[in-house]
C-alpha cells in the first residue's frame, strides 16, 4: 500500500503543478472524448487532426503581438480554425474538389505559415510549447478556460444530442425531417473548434487531437450504442491522462506525448482484446471453419 502511495497518489498530493495538470487533463477528456466519438462516427476523424493544425497561424499570430498570453492565442486560434472550416467548407461547395481534399491543402498552409510566424520572434523553446504544449504548466486562466469549454460542449451535446446522432446515422434522413441539418453540422464543428483551442493549451496544436481521437476509437470497439460509447471514451480518456502523468513524472518524459501514447495503448488493447477486436472476432469463424 505503501508503495501504491508513492507512486501514484503522492504526486498529485504533494505537487501544485501536477494537481493542476491533472484537473485540466481530466477537463479536456470529458469535453474532447464525447466530440471525438462524434468525429469517429462521422469518418470525419482527419478532419479533426487537420483543424488542428489549422489554429496554429491564429495563436502564432497572438504569439507574436502579446508573447506567451492565453487569451490572445486563443481567440487567434479559435477564428483561425473557423476561417479554415469555413474556407474549405466554400472551396468543396464551390469548386470540383472534395471537402477532404480542401481541408488538407488549407490544413498544410496553415501549419507551415504558423511555424514560419512563431519563428519570427520565438526560440526553439517557444515553438516546442505552441506545437506541444506544456500540460505540466497550466495556470488558473488556462483551467478557467478548458472548464468553460468543457461545459459549454456537454451543455451543447446535451440539447442538440438527438439530432447529432442522427446526423451521424442518417444525415439525408435528418434534412429531410427537421431545418436542423446543416445547423448542427456547423454547430459541431463549433465544437470540434473550441475543444482543439482548449487542448492545445495543454497538448499543442500537434497533439491536442490525440486526447479528442485515441480513446473515442478504443472505444469504438467496445460497444456499438452511441452513449456507451461517449462514456467509455471519457474514462479512457481519464486513465491515459492518469497514467501519462504519471510516466510522465517517474520517467522524467515530456507530459503532453506522454498522455497521448498512454491512449495509444489503451487503442491497442483494444483492437487486440476487445470483444470486436482481433481475437475475440476471429474465433467464431475459426469455429466454423473446424466444425
Amino acid at each position: 500500500m505503501l508503495a501504491l502511495f508513492d507512486y501514484v497518489i503522492a504526486p498529485f498530493v504533494e505537487f501544485a503543478f501536477m494537481q493542476r495538470a491533472l484537473a485540466g487533463a481530466l477537463m479536456l477528456s470529458v469535453s474532447a472524448c464525447p466530440v471525438g466519438a462524434f468525429l469517429m462516427l462521422r469518418r470525419m476523424s482527419l478532419t479533426g487532426d487537420a483543424m488542428a493544425h489549422a489554429i496554429l497561424p491564429g495563436a502564432a499570430a497572438g504569439f507574436l503581438l502579446y508573447g506567451l498570453q492565453i487569451v490572445p492565442m486563443t481567440i487567434g486560434g479559435l477564428i483561425a480554425g473557423i476561417v479554415v472550416a469555413l474556407g474549405a467548407g466554400a472551396v468543396a461547395r464551390l469548386t470540383i474538389q472534395k471537402e477532404d481534399a480542401s481541408m488538407a491543402a488549407f490544413y498544410l498552409i496553415s501549419l507551415s505559415l504558423g511555424v514560419l510566424m512563431v519563428s519570427l520572434r520565438g526560440s526553439s523553446v517557444d515553438l516546442m510549447h505552441v506545437l506541444f504544449g506544456t500540460v505540466l504548466a497550466l495556470n488558473n486562466d488556462a483551467l478557467t478556460l478548458i472548464g468553460l469549454v468543457a461545459a459549454l460542449t456537454l451543455g451543447t451535446l446535451g440539447i442538440f444530442w438527438r439530432a447529432l446522432v442522427a446526423e451521424c446515422l442518417d444525415p439525408l434522413f435528418l434534412r429531410s425531417v427537421s431545418r436542423l441539418g446543416s445547423p448542427v453540422h456547423f454547430i459541431f464543428l463549433g465544437l470540434v473548434v473550441v475543444n482543439l483551442v482548449a487542448g492545445f493549451q495543454a497538448l499543442g496544436t500537434l497533439l491536442s487531437v490525440g486526447l479528442m481521437i485515441l480513446p473515442a476509437a478504443a472505444a469504438r470497439f467496445w460497444s456499438q450504442r452511441v452513449e456507451i460509447m461517449c462514456l467509455l471514451a471519457i474514462a479512457l480518456g481519464m486513465l491515459s491522462s492518469v497514467c501519462g502523468l504519471l510516466l510522465s513524472y517517474h520517467a522524467s518524459l515530456p507530459s503532453g506525448p506522454a498522455i497521448i501514447l498512454s491512449a495509444g495503448v489503451a487503442y491497442f488493447v483494444s483492437v487486440i482484446a476487445s470483444p470486436r477486436g482481433i481475437l475475440l472476432a476471429r474465433r467464431p469463424r475459426a469455429a466454423h471453419r473446424t466444425a
